[in-house]
């Protein structure tokens, strides 16, 4: 048996140098690995090819610059999604995406922290690090998510026991790890306030459909840390301080990272990008409140 050290591999991850420079998060750049969208010298990359810093890759034809700069970027913004729009970059029925009313970025690219679907309204998070959405979304790390969901149909305590034991939809075992009742709402059409823990599609509707009821509404208003505030309204959106973002670093074991220092003439700038980005959104609106603990 030899007592010669077994030595950690070369070089670092394709999909993760990725993820660090914002191109995407680890889980979108092992698609395109997959797919055959990313070039590693000249060559087709292959799923956990290793890179350094002398190699030069393309994505969709299109070359990567390793930055070491930006490679520690990591900035948080806050977007309340309103009705309607798709969480994609580009829709091929061209409907509107939630990535065009977000601020420019010179280098790099926003990171959706998760989905939603076009009809469910609510929080959502982008990030130019991958690795932290990568993070905030793998399981591994809690992070749960809090809705609120208008109900329509008769809603009975056996419901909300089977909703919290769990249910077997068609891609396993689902539940809510709390459901409540918020105060506003009669008859048939009620507020509840559920948390699920994970982030597959559709989760909610289908687990309050499995009970023979109807979701007419349905608004993201948490994820982990992060709650939506009464400040940011529909298609509007708020970056975060250093110290939140230092928390949610925290909350996935990230050290932080400090944000670039920006001038009074960015600052402005940025307002103005924000003011002609947010144009206004005409949905309905239902008055909800959110339930004592």
């Amino acid at each position: 048996m030899s007592d010669t050290p077994i030595q950690p591999p070369a070089g670092e991850k394709l999909q993760k140098v990725l993820a660090r420079l914002g191109i995407a998060s680890r889980r979108e750049a092992e698609q395109w690995i997959k797919d055959g969208r990313i070039q590693v010298n000249d060559k087709r990359a292959t799923l956990g090819q290793r890179v350094f810093a002398k190699d030069s890759f393309t994505v969709d034809g299109r070359p990567v610059k390793q930055d070491p700069e930006q490679g520690i970027l990591r900035r948080v913004i806050i977007y309340n999604k309103p009705e309607g729009e798709v969480c994609t970059r580009h829709d091929p029925e061209g409907r509107p995406t939630v990535f065009s009313r977000l601020p420019k970025l010179k280098g790099g690219r926003w990171v959706n922290i998760g989905r939603l679907d076009i009809n469910t309204t609510g929080l959502l998070m982008f990030t130019t690090d991958g690795e932290l959405a990568n993070r905030l979304m793998h399981p591994s790390y809690n992070m749960d998510r809090e809705y609120a969901v208008r109900v329509r149909g008769e809603v009975t305590e056996e419901m909300i026991e089977n909703l919290k034991k769990g249910v077997m939809l068609e891609d396993g075992m689902a539940k809510f790890s709390d459901v409540q009742v918020a105060p506003e709402g009669d008859g048939l059409n009620r507020w509840y306030h559920c948390v699920v823990m994970e982030g597959r599609n559709r989760e909610v509707r289908r687990l309050w459909e499995s009970q023979g009821v109807v979701v007419s509404r349905l608004k993201r208003v948490r994820f982990g840390p992060v709650f939506l505030t009464a400040d940011i309204s529909l298609g509007r959106w708020r970056e975060m301080t250093q110290y939140e973002t230092n928390i949610l670093s925290k909350e996935v074991q990230l050290e932080p990272v400090a944000l670039p220092e920006i001038t009074q003439k960015q600052r402005e700038k940025v307002q103005r990008q924000e003011r002609r980005l947010a144009k206004p959104v005409n949905t309905r609106t239902a008055r909800y409140k959110k339930p004592r603990a």
